[in-house]
């Protein structure tokens, strides 16, 4: 690899603090516990996912008016330090939470999530400036896979942090440092990429290009028509990213629903953090001879697997069996999570043209992000009309069979 490689890839160590300690471990037991505390558990878990769904549908709106505005010389990185600003900012801000507060935490949260998933946008749309064609697939395997294993790092010291806090009775002062920790990890393993990597490939500036930024998005939507493939590609991947971005959201609430500790669950974050480092690397090596098309399929398949053995976990009455089948969901989720994430952005990357990613990339992430939207939304509704936390998994089923069905229609070409 090559200095903007490693560069881009150690944004990835940076911003994988931040959905793994806030969103899918810290976050959503510090808000159950502490910022919804005497609200009822199916329902602080409802309010926690129309929270993500709502901040989703704020970045979905704004995505392609950012990424058009982004392929013009420079945006990205000008874009991408506004939205790590706005992110770590929003972050720090959670540490002035106070108990019962849970209307004012899941706005600042919401910030701090359109902060991390717009930052996204750019840095996604970095890829074709640093990879070759050939070499994406393993380009993005390797960002996803040392972004989970780097991520562990700050993980342990937030963990130990919490157990220490709780021993000597400062619980919530130390989740208060664990966020601060997030942000100043995100914010030092950004600066590499932003010194080091250019955008490449852009479109010069019109004298009125913001004007000509929104004239170029009628465009786009016709241009996106035109790229059947693109087109395609997006309508599946707005399915089955959804089910994805939902368990990782959503795990932690369900598992505490299903009547799991919270040490527990933490702890089975960091495994599925740890073994996802080699499974997404096995990913990307395996693509060079399979493909990304057949080996999404594959993920697909692990994560209908682990939405049917779901829905079953919380009618076991036998805590030790309980347990035992959440772990083997954990491995099932660690094996696939990063693997199905990169290969979906490098296979995108590959069949759009290098020049109009930003524009591409947008779209990419307004499926993406609408479907962030559709997903807890839909687990959330399933949940508030049953009561029961274990409809609103199976829901994801849908979801996840619907994206194979598109995907099947997929070319891995550029077209």
């Amino acid at each position: 690899m090559n200095k903007e490689q490693k560069s881009w890839i150690l944004y990835d160590v940076g911003n994988s603090a931040y959905i793994l300690i806030v969103t899918t471990a810290l976050m959503p037991v510090f808000y159950k516990s502490y910022a919804a505390a005497g609200v009822p558990d199916s329902e602080s878990t409802a309010q926690w996912g129309f929270a993500n769904g709502a901040a989703s549908l704020v970045l979905a709106l704004a995505a392609p008016i950012l990424g058009a505005l982004s392929d013009y010389n420079g945006n990205k990185l000008k874009f991408l330090k506004f939205f790590i600003l706005l992110g770590t900012l929003s972050t720090l801000l959670l540490t002035m939470t106070s108990e019962g507060a849970w209307l004012s935490a899941l706005i600042i949260y919401a910030v701090s999530m359109i902060g991390y998933s717009a930052a996204n946008i750019f840095y996604d749309s970095l890829l074709p400036d640093v990879a070759s064609s050939d070499d994406m697939n393993r380009i993005s395997a390797l960002g996803y896979a040392w972004g989970y294993i780097g991520s562990v790092v700050p993980f342990l010291f937030v963990m130990v942090l919490l157990f220490a806090g709780e021993k000597a009775g400062f619980k919530t002062a130390a989740v208060r440092a664990a966020f601060v920790v997030t942000a100043v990890w995100w914010v030092l393993f950004s600066l590499p990429m932003l010194k080091n990597v250019e955008q490449k490939y852009f479109l010069r500036k019109p004298r009125r290009y913001i004007v000509h930024s929104l004239m170029r998005l009628i465009a786009i939507f016709r241009r996106i028509k035109r790229n059947r493939n693109a087109l395609i590609f997006m309508a599946a991947y707005f399915f089955y990213i959804d089910g994805v971005d939902t368990i990782i959201r959503m795990a932690v609430p369900y598992g505490k629903d299903a009547g799991l500790g919270t040490g527990e669950l933490l702890m089975a974050v960091l495994f599925i953090q740890v073994l996802a480092f080699p499974f997404a690397l096995i990913y990307g090596k395996m693509s060079e001879h399979f493909g990304a098309k057949k080996l999404i399929f594959v993920a697909i398949m692990v994560y209908l697997v682990t939405v049917a053995m779901g829905f079953f976990l919380p009618q076991i009455d036998d805590i030790r069996i309980k347990s035992w089948i959440f772990w083997f969901l954990a491995f099932l989720i660690a094996t696939s999570q990063g693997g199905i994430q990169s290969l979906s952005r490098s296979l995108f990357g590959r069949i759009v043209p290098k020049e109009k990613s930003g524009e591409f990339f947008g779209f990419y992430n307004i499926f993406g992000k609408f479907a962030a939207i559709a997903g807890p939304f839909l687990m959330s509704l399933a949940i508030w009309i049953t009561g029961e936390s274990k409809y609103g998994i199976l829901s994801l089923s849908v979801l996840f069979l619907a994206g194979a069905g598109l995907l099947y229609f997929v070319k891995e070409e550029r077209c």
